[in-house]
């Protein structure tokens, strides 16, 4: 049986050595999935039969150091096929972006393809790998590498960030009311990186991106493709499962040493920013998951006991399998939104590999993979069936919507349609009911609000009550808000 399966998998590595040598392999090979699913492993694997080299998608490993936490590859791994874009930032820089990880990514990419090797991009930050797929506006005129911003360098977005919602949100409304309109007022990350496109370029952040929309094979979401057609996988698994098997990685990094990694490294780098009242969560290398959840186990004072820090140790270890989990599922939300259900024309096949049973991982995984790789070598449609998503092609309109009764701005139609029928919102209609007052019985639900599309072409739109207040200053004081893909 073993040889049986070896000879299958030799197939495809012939074929995929000839098509290399013709230029007609696929021009890189993705690899999408949520932590905890293999992907390192099936792009070593890959990349050992095709004469491949990985690049690195993963915005935590761009740092040097926290090896364990971020789950960066051995040197045992590292050195069975070569590996890029690994420990080259300084753990310092604080304004790293997806704008330097492109740049130099690209070439990377041009200079694999140069020695007649296949490019294989994995990692958990689906946002760099869409910068590398598709012609995204990220800094118009900026394609050329530039040098990564020190401690201490100037930083628009991150200067503009400590303004704050409501005075950002005002900002916005000024100079781009239809992005303005598109984005949660308390959203301080995304309203001020349209501020700063603004600022950088003298024209609307909403301008650039209908520019964008209207190139050939450009979409809701961004431009055209930049390779054609790539091959993506997106490695999935039963959530109970997934579970299980990140609360076991939780145990195996804490029994390699990553107490003592978040220590020193809290001593080296962080611990003078603490003292300041200046420590930073919300950017560069401190944004790993472990750094919050441990926070206070590593801040605690030192006449604390044994027993507490016991107590601070045992809630940082759960926290952290809670993040973990939060995080995995909010990668997989991604690859649906931004890669299944991607609409417009030209949008690659992703292709599924459930890793659900590691026994079975040559049989579920890799052999799979190569006969995919080996039948589009070929101009061949592969045997197995890309995925297809329910609802496949409909995009979310980033439109504004305010609901009055639960006093919440709503940004998405589909997160508004989610909204209305949870509990919260049917408990907040049950209860306005019996209220007393003529509106008791009357409440209606607020109309959708303008689109992007109405607002760019002067489409005249009528604001559901309350909206006007909703897309303005907040009421309450900027809390920042979760990114939804």
């Amino acid at each position: 049986a073993c040889l049986t399966a070896q000879a299958r998998m030799a197939a495809p590595v012939r074929s995929v050595h000839c098509a290399m040598k013709k230029c007609t392999v696929p021009p890189l090979v993705v690899i999408l999935g949520a932590t905890g699913t293999g992907k390192s492993k099936l792009a070593i694997e890959i990349g050992k039969r095709l004469q491949g080299e990985i690049i690195s998608a993963d915005s935590m490993q761009v740092y040097r150091g926290l090896d364990i936490i971020t789950n960066k590859v051995t040197a045992e791994e590292c050195a069975q096929c070569r590996h890029h874009m690994i420990s080259f930032v300084d753990p310092l820089v604080s304004s790293y972006t997806v704008v330097d990880f492109r740049n130099k990514a690209l070439a990377l990419i041009s200079c694999i393809h140069s020695r007649e090797k296949l490019p294989i991009i994995v990692g958990g930050t689906n946002y760099y790998i869409e910068s590398l797929l598709w012609r995204v506006l990220l800094d118009k005129g900026q394609d050329n590498e530039g040098e990564v911003k020190k401690v201490g360098s100037p930083d628009v977005k991150a200067e503009l960030e400590k303004l704050g919602g409501s005075e950002l949100s005002r900002r916005l409304k000024e100079v781009d009311p239809v992005m303005a309109s598109m984005l949660h007022p308390h959203d301080v990350r995304k309203i001020a990186r349209s501020l700063q496109v603004h600022a950088e370029t003298g024209i609307p952040h909403s301008r650039l991106l209908e520019e964008q929309r209207g190139q050939e094979g450009g979409s809701g979401l961004g431009g055209p493709l930049r390779y054609p057609d790539p091959c993506i996988f997106w490695l999935h698994a039963d959530m109970n499962a997934l579970d299980e098997r990140l609360d076991s990685r939780v145990a195996q990094m804490l029994s390699t040493g990553l107490i003592n990694e978040l220590r020193e490294f809290h001593r080296r780098f962080n611990q003078r920013k603490i003292e300041d009242k200046n420590q930073d969560y919300q950017h560069g290398i401190f944004q790993s998951i472990g750094f919050k959840e441990f926070h206070e186990y590593l801040t605690c004072p030192d006449q604390t006991t044994l027993e507490e820090k016991e107590t601070l140790l045992k809630k940082g270890v759960e926290n952290l399998k809670i993040a973990t989990r939060q995080y995995a599922r909010k990668q997989n939300k991604w690859v649906r939104n931004r890669f299944l259900k991607r609409p417009g024309e030209g949008v690659p096949p992703v292709y599924g590999l459930d890793v659900t049973d590691v026994s079975k991982w040559e049989e579920t995984v890799l052999s799979p993979a190569l006969e995919i790789l080996e039948r589009l070598t070929k101009g061949e449609q592969p045997g197995i069936e890309p995925m297809r998503v329910e609802g496949e092609g409909q995009r979310n309109k980033r439109s504004c919507h305010t609901c009055e009764l639960c006093d919440k701005v709503i940004i998405g139609d589909l997160e508004w349609t989610a909204h209305l029928k949870s509990k919260k919102h049917r408990y907040h209609v049950k209860k306005r009911k019996f209220e007393p007052g003529p509106a008791s019985n009357q409440h209606q639900e607020p109309a959708p609000g303008p689109t992007v599309e109405d607002l760019s072409l002067g489409t005249p739109t009528t604001l559901a009550p309350g909206l006007a207040l909703a897309c303005g200053k907040p009421k309450s004081p900027d809390t920042g808000s979760t990114e939804t893909p």
